[in-house]
């Protein structure tokens, strides 16, 4: 049995915290939530934004790197989440890293238990931290949209570039929309 702590925790005391449980936990205001198992079309979405990066990634040739799920990004001091998938630029992270310090590229697969939160706290705080932030609705298999982003943050799907791509600038990746929301899933 997960028995998850009833104290308020910072994200350092956290990640010591996860790295002996078993499961999927995030930190939302100091508070452990554990993550519930996800479907195979959840999955699948998952996995089908995994490969739009890597492939757009070694198109543009540039020293950037994707990671799948279960990396951590800090939100702040009492907030940090689980991603779908992340790009961070740079040198390789060491092996036995479970933050990813300076995203570039946040990616949530919407589940329709989680689309509420995913669409407003988790957006605002990812937005905080990276430059740009991929939401793949599940439901319409078309970009989430959202007015109100903080400047010089942005969706992916806002991000400009030859029409059907998208990119991030900061960074020269191309990526094509209909890789990111190609899954089908549930």
């Amino acid at each position: 049995m997960n028995v998850i702590p009833q104290r308020r925790m910072t994200v350092d005391e956290f990640l010591v915290w996860a790295e002996r449980r078993p499961g999927r936990h995030e930190l939302v205001d100091g508070a452990v939530y554990e993550i519930s198992p996800e479907t195979a079309g959840h999955a699948k979405g998952k996995a089908a934004v995994y490969v739009a990066f890597m492939t757009a990634i070694r198109r543009a040739g540039v020293p950037c790197h994707v990671l799948p799920d279960g990396m951590t990004v800090r939100i702040d001091e009492t907030t940090a989440y689980e991603p779908d998938a992340v790009v961070y630029c740079g040198e390789e992270l060491n092996a036995a890293a479970i933050e990813i310090p300076n995203p570039v590229i946040v990616a949530e697969v919407l589940s329709p238990s989680t689309r509420h939160v995913d669409l407003s706290a988790k957006l605002a705080g990812y937005l905080s931290r990276a430059e740009h932030c991929a939401l793949s609705d599940r439901r319409s298999r078309a970009p989430a949209d959202h007015s109100s982003r903080p400047s010089g943050r942005r969706h992916l799907s806002d991000a400009g570039g030859a029409p059907g791509t998208d990119r991030a600038r900061s960074t020269g990746i191309e990526i094509s929309v209909a890789d990111l929301y190609s899954a089908t899933v549930d």
